[in-house]
């Protein structure tokens, strides 16, 4: 589960200064910047100067997800996971590509998805990715959203994730359960003893020490 490079945070360009002094020169009534207008920053991978048009700039940012090819889609993912901001609509238009064998967009949307929604289809989505999916990229890199982008999560919907998870230290398969302890060490730093190369038997100890935690989990949260 290796990390994604960081994103480029371009300020002061000269695309953010258009898009400033388009939001100007509109009606007091717009509360939106126009298509064309985000779509220059978004070539420009201008981030700030998208983000400086406030919230408002989400559903533009979806129309034009909808409506492009998937290089530029691959692009406004990049946009939605730097922004942050909730938005079901997004998460609804990029989950269409969850599944693209088109690898940048792919991964743009695996990353994005859970920076936009709390919805529990994500976490699915992206676990089933992580277990299933022929590509043993897109699987690595579904555990990297499922460790380091799932912002919005409530506290019961992460107990449900680390349950998923720890079901899945189980698994038949070596690589699926040394992603999910991974996945598990990022969220609560915790190991509990467990390696996905340990027998069977060995890894149970550490499996029911797990349970024991989810236990006290539950507790906590409910």
């Amino acid at each position: 589960m290796s990390p994604r490079p960081s994103s480029r945070r371009h300020r002061g360009s000269i695309a953010g200064g258009l898009l400033l002094l388009a939001l100007t020169a509109v009606p007091a009534s717009a509360t939106a910047p126009a298509d064309a207008e985000v779509e220059v920053l978004v070539v420009a991978r201008d981030f700030e100067g998208i983000k400086s048009a406030g919230p408002e700039v989400m559903p533009v940012l979806v129309r034009l997800y909808r409506a492009s090819d998937p290089e530029r889609r691959a692009d406004v993912a990049n946009v939605l996971y730097w922004l942050g901001w909730k938005s079901d609509e997004a998460a609804e238009a990029m989950l269409g590509d969850a599944h693209t064998d088109h690898r940048r967009l792919r991964l743009g949307v695996q990353w994005a998805l859970g920076r936009v929604s709390n919805d529990d289809v994500v976490v699915d989505t992206l676990l089933d990715t992580l277990v299933n999916d022929p590509n043993p990229l897109f699987r690595d890199k579904a555990g990297c959203g499922l460790a380091s982008d799932q912002i919005h999560l409530t506290e019961p919907q992460k107990l449900r994730l680390y349950e998923r998870l720890v079901d899945l230290l189980e698994s038949p398969k070596q690589e699926t359960r040394s992603l999910a302890i991974r996945i598990l060490e990022v969220h609560t730093g915790q190991r509990k003893g467990y390696n996905a190369g340990f027998p069977p038997a060995r890894r149970a100890i550490s499996v029911a020490n797990w349970r024991r935690w989810l236990d006290e989990y539950r507790a906590a949260v409910s």
